[in-house]
């Protein structure tokens, strides 16, 4: 991808959000996209015939145990009719037919019953719902709080991979994080330090929370980014606490509401977070098949 490229997607990427309320690409995909691509990226696009304007984006990457795939159209293309999200989906199906096959994940954000049958068509089911869950801020609970400290930057990353990676040894975005996908983040504007609450136990990093603030967003909200916990420290109830450390922080910055991801699948996760008041606001889904390689 050339400076042009990303350039003119970029556009395309900003009109979607203001027509759609929330970014149509993942902060993953989105991160691959301005840095140029790697190692199993791609990247296709769709013109309007008359006009040659970029009327949709699709973009492909290889992970750890699977391929990943978002697409991004135009308003005015997605009615009856127009097959762009179609021919970009089989556009970016033949090219992991091409390299191999595999199983694949399409997300979609506030899945549609247009999306549904665009899947279908292309031979994907329903597989994964991520809920984006809400709750006003600050929060009035009394619930236990332990000490935290904000991360440091060239010298607390080696630590927090090996705790992250163990805590998430088989999700397929966040388990198998490399150390320069902790530095991508880091090096984005987003990125606060203070925001990233550590919590040591025995000399050791027994838990964390990550928060991140969308200040594009109206009001801007914060958002509840990563919460790990090593595994030997599991059941002392370090999640809800770090939870609630990184709440108090994202209310002592003036934020009014707060958000997080989780899968619609981990019932206790979702337990506790409606226990300190989140509800959901929306799903993303993915849309899952295997792949057969092109013989």
């Amino acid at each position: 991808m050339g400076e042009s490229d990303i350039a003119e997607v970029s556009e395309l990427l900003h009109e979607v959000t203001v027509a759609d309320g929330h970014r149509p690409l993942g902060e993953h995909k989105w991160l691959d996209l301005v840095h140029g691509g790697r190692t199993g990226f791609a990247g296709f696009v769709a013109r309007d015939g008359s006009e040659g304007r970029l009327i949709g984006y699709a973009q492909l990457s290889r992970g750890h145990n699977t391929w990943g795939l978002e697409l991004v159209i135009r308003p005015d293309h997605r009615t009856p009719g127009h097959e762009v999200g179609t021919d970009l989906l089989d556009a970016a199906l033949d090219e992991i037919r091409r390299l191999g096959g595999g199983h694949i994940h399409l997300w979609v954000p506030k899945p549609t019953a247009d999306t549904d049958a665009m899947a279908a068509a292309s031979g994907l089911g329903r597989g994964r719902d991520l809920h984006q869950m809400r709750r006003p801020l600050p929060v009035d609970d009394d619930g236990p709080r332990v000490t935290t400290r904000p991360f440091e930057p060239g010298r607390d990353e080696q630590a927090w991979l090996a705790v992250n990676n163990r805590a998430f040894v088989s999700h397929p975005e966040q388990g198998d994080w490399s150390l320069d996908t902790l530095l991508e983040r880091e090096a984005e504007p987003w990125f606060d330090p203070h925001g990233f609450r550590l919590h040591e136990r025995d000399g050791r990093l027994a838990a964390s929370c990550w928060t991140k603030v969308h200040r594009d967003e109206r009001p801007a909200i914060g958002e509840i980014y990563v919460i790990s916990v090593d595994p030997d420290f599991q059941g002392l109830g370090l999640g809800r606490a770090l939870v609630l450390a990184g709440l108090d922080h994202l209310a002592a910055l003036g934020l009014t509401v707060a958000m997080l991801y989780v899968d619609s699948a981990n019932d206790t996760a979702i337990g506790l977070y409606r226990q300190l008041g989140f509800a959901v606001d929306h799903v993303d889904r993915a849309y899952t098949g295997d792949i057969v390689p092109t013989t």
